[in-house]
């Protein structure tokens, strides 16, 4: 009798071993796994996002010297940085479609804003030679490079986790257990938008 209770011990153990395999194949562990990834790459979006618009009051300051018609440029710009400071994504909200295309309009604007802005400045070399300017010029670059990155590595966590949870058997735990909902990849507001610009700022002269 007494001879069993290892061998039943035993079976117990490999049964509970192929229960824990099969649960974990069925996306208990991950669908979270890919959720939290793809939350962890939105966050550092926002951080970049945040970056840019952190930079825009420098410009302004430095642009003080363009002529009258390019303060208009100037003012649409100051104007799209306050929308796109004022609307922002939860983690939460990542399946939400309605939130990420307001999310991505004004980002797209702030951004457009910005690409004319700068390509206004090549007529006044007073303030391109700036050295605050050639500074600011190289980080605004850097960090609309560093965008592109984040929006590309998010969209990629998007996608493993739009793919786990519609694949069997990670499916199973996503509908049955976490109720699981795809999330919505980032896109740019036009074709390319999400490549940093080149600016020629040298004088053809």
């Amino acid at each position: 009798m007494t001879s069993t209770r290892p061998l039943a011990r035993m079976r117990n153990t490999v049964l509970l071993g192929l229960a824990a395999a099969s649960l974990a194949s069925c996306g208990i562990n991950s669908v979270p796994t890919a959720e939290e990834n793809a939350k962890a790459k939105w966050a550092d979006v926002e951080a970049q996002f945040q970056r840019r618009a952190n930079l825009i009051p420098n410009l302004v300051e430095v642009a003080q010297g363009a002529a009258e018609n390019e303060r208009g440029i100037l003012t649409e710009v100051t104007e799209a940085r306050a929308r796109a400071t004022s609307v922002n994504i939860d983690a939460d909200q990542l399946d939400n479609p309605e939130a990420m295309a307001q999310f991505q309009q004004a980002q797209g604007q702030l951004g457009a804003g910005l690409g004319r802005l700068l390509a206004s400045f090549e007529a006044y070399p007073q303030i391109t030679s700036s050295q605050n300017f050639l500074a600011l010029q190289s980080q605004l670059e850097g960090t609309e490079n560093r965008i592109a990155v984040a929006i590309r590595d998010y969209n990629e966590a998007v996608r493993n986790y739009n793919t786990t949870i519609r694949t069997f058997p990670d499916t199973i735990g996503a509908n049955l257990i976490h109720g699981a909902e795809p999330l919505v990849p980032y896109e740019a507001a036009s074709e390319g938008a999400e490549i940093a610009p080149t600016i020629d700022m040298t004088d053809g002269n």
